[in-house]
């Protein structure tokens, strides 16, 4: 029996990846908020939204330091979103699921990045309808380094950037049909570039299946917002299309093989 197969071992490994997921969702967290305001983060400490002091250590502890503090900041009493805990532990749960599915692996490590660039840019893109491109260089420079080490050789690797070039292709094609008739904007350019990073991870059918959720997503997302309602303010797509990625990266191997089995 190998290590991993050892349930106690599996357990540990995924609670570990769990409180480490909840670090680096509290980083992407802020990460997005800064890139959202023009701000670097890579350098400057943490501080309050509210009144901009510096943050101690016992006010970065994921979700128990938003818990403990009843949700205000320590220094000025201001009220602290629960999107913090709500980021911290989102990803917490992103990450504990990644190294279950995926094992002790290099594998893990790449969707790990891929899943933390769709966390990223999803918060973006909901605050401020953008996605950056710098979270889908990091995403396709994960997939180039993992090739070496990957079982689809050559060819694997070519089918998933055909896959890529495809489905960011067709829906560019889409979006310019769907401008001219709307006579606006319908899809921004971040949304195409992420459905051809999604070719590279998920490949053909797990792409095209993955481009369906998020279809259906983002129409729920319309109608929960805007009802029956037409018009309105325009709802960010690329939260949809990581949803689907995510599902179908962590999930989507049965479905996959289901459906490839009714195409023969």
């Amino acid at each position: 029996m190998s290590l991993w197969e050892d349930q106690a071992i599996k357990i540990f490994c995924c609670a570990a990846a769990a409180v480490l997921g909840a670090v680096l969702g509290s980083f992407l967290n802020c990460a997005a908020w800064r890139t959202v305001r023009k701000e670097s983060f890579v350098s400057g400490r943490s501080r309050c939204p509210a009144c901009g002091h510096d943050l101690g250590a016992f006010d970065l502890i994921p979700v128990l330091s938003w818990l403990l503090l009843r949700g205000r900041c320590r220094y000025c009493g201001g009220r602290i979103s629960a999107r913090y805990p709500l980021s911290e532990l989102c990803f917490a749960i992103i990450s504990a699921l990644c190294v279950w599915r995926f094992g002790l692996t290099l594998l893990t490590v790449r969707n790990w990045i891929f899943l933390g660039c769709l966390f990223f840019l999803s918060l973006t893109d909901m605050e401020d309808q953008t996605i950056p491109d710098g979270s889908l260089i990091a995403a396709a420079l994960a997939w180039a380094a993992y090739l070496p080490f990957g079982g689809g050789g050559v060819k694997g690797a070519l089918f998933s950037l055909l896959a890529g070039i495809t489905f960011g292709g067709a829906l560019l094609a889409i979006s310019l049909v769907m401008d001219r008739a709307l006579g606006r904007e319908s899809l921004g350019g971040g949304d195409i570039k992420l459905m051809a990073v999604s070719g590279l991870y998920l490949g053909f059918v797990g792409t095209l299946l993955a481009l369906t959720a998020a279809c259906v997503i983002g129409l729920a997302a319309v109608f929960a917002v805007h009802g029956a309602r037409p018009g309105g303010k325009s709802i960010a797509f690329g939260p949809a299309i990581a949803l689907a990625d995510a599902a179908m990266l962590l999930f989507g191997q049965g479905l996959v093989q289901w459906y490839t089995g009714l195409l023969g």
